[in-house]
């Protein structure tokens, strides 16, 4: 599953967690649980009310309580982080939860000049934001989602009032936090993006896109703030796509899109090109790199290379292509391609337990093909190779 978000009206902690818990409403009794067991005082309240912004209903989260009684609890990375520690949470929610602080601490220790253990938290050392923090950390590892992309970030105008005084928004830690992602002036005013929301941005290592990836859409979900926008609705827009399910029950193919870079080198030496496309093939994101021979400009031999992709991962990608050869220009588009439907299994043939790959075929005819990796691990010639391929697929019934 892919989640792509829409930063409409910004991005903060409690925003990503109304998001999910509107688009996953039965994710909001585990992620309230994990709250109280990290350590929420009793007396504080968490829930998801329904509401809207500029008449778009969506969900916000509130969680609130006496901040002043309970502020001993909380307040630098190491105590925040020994109290997590000492909890109960189930062991992914507590390392997603206590890397999020981290970035945060490594965020403030540089801007301060400290360590992260000399780091203390102010307005992110109160409850909420430590109940914030956690939700989401739960609500993430119960999706399970294999990407994340997000939209261009607003910026935002003004100033904002910290524990330092009032700073200019982004504040110091969130632009810190942000850093390498595109911030665009909508015009709207305000802190748009939170520490906690960057932080939580950052701990996913969300891709940012100018388009947004496809697949069916299977979920949405809308955060909404706790102020109101002049021009917009104050909201992060959430949009589940599950890129592996049919467009139909029975169906034998499925629709998706791709990425697609490419471009010529004539002035790279063979043997330096051959190391820069094998790091290439294991970009993150990189689905597969075609090669093939040229003539160029002025005659001269080049090599035509093409980078397959997911679209969400584009920018890395293309970031990569510049790293890794000596080209200075290249073109991409998104492509739509149909794909069969397949299942990655295991067989045993001949004693032998293989991997293979099965495929379903127009007019539900079924074929195999055996992950050529495993035959020749387990074989010596090309004849082997031959034969135990046979076998798996099917066409030598004598092979067992």
């Amino acid at each position: 599953m892919h989640i792509h978000l829409d930063p409409v009206g910004g991005l903060a902690g409690d925003m990503f967690l109304a998001a999910v818990l509107h688009a996953w409403p039965e994710l909001a009794e585990p992620v309230f649980s994990a709250m109280r067991t990290a350590g929420l005082p009793r007396d504080w309240s968490a829930e998801a009310v329904a509401g809207s912004s500029s008449g778009i209903t969506g969900m916000r989260v509130k969680i609130s309580g006496d901040a002043g009684h309970h502020h001993h609890a909380t307040g630098s990375f190491r105590q925040i982080k020994e109290r997590l520690q000492a909890s109960r949470l189930a062991p992914g929610v507590l390392a997603r939860a206590i890397a999020i602080f981290q970035l945060l601490a490594e965020a403030e220790g540089e801007i301060h000049g400290k360590s992260i253990d000399q780091v203390h938290f102010h307005e992110i050392a109160d409850w909420d934001s430590i109940a914030d923090i956690v939700g989401a950390a739960a609500a993430i590892e119960a999706i399970g989602a294999t990407g994340w992309s997000i939209g261009d970030l607003p910026m935002g105008a003004g100033t904002v009032m910290t524990a330092h005084g009032r700073l200019p928004v982004p504040a110091p830690a969130t632009a810190l936090l942000l850093r390498g992602y595109r911030l665009v002036d909508d015009g709207l005013p305000g802190e748009r993006v939170t520490p906690t929301g960057a932080a939580i941005l950052a701990h996913l290592e969300v891709t940012q896109v100018e388009r947004r990836p496809g697949g069916n859409l299977v979920r949405t979900g809308h955060g909404l703030g706790t102020r109101e926008l002049k021009g917009a609705p104050n909201m992060l827009r959430l949009l589940a796509f599950d890129e592996a399910a049919p467009r139909s029950a029975g169906d034998w193919r499925r629709v998706t899109e791709v990425g697609v870079v490419s471009f010529e080198v004539d002035d790279q030496t063979p043997e330096d090109l051959a190391a820069g496309i094998e790091h290439l093939r294991a970009s993150h994101g990189v689905l597969d790199v075609v090669q093939r021979t040229v003539t160029g400009k002025k005659g001269r031999i080049a090599l035509s290379l093409q980078v397959l992709c997911r679209v969400e991962e584009i920018d890395p990608v293309i970031e990569a292509c510049f790293v890794q050869t000596t080209t200075i220009g290249l073109r991409w588009r998104v492509e739509q391609r149909v794909e069969l439907a397949r299942e990655d299994v295991e067989i045993e043939v001949t004693g032998l337990r293989l991997g293979a790959k099965t495929v379903v075929r127009p007019g539900a005819n079924m074929t195999t093909k055996v992950d050529m990796d495993a035959v020749a691990r387990q074989t010596g010639t090309q004849a082997e190779r031959a034969r135990l391929r046979r076998a798996v697929e099917g066409h030598d019934d004598d092979a067992n």
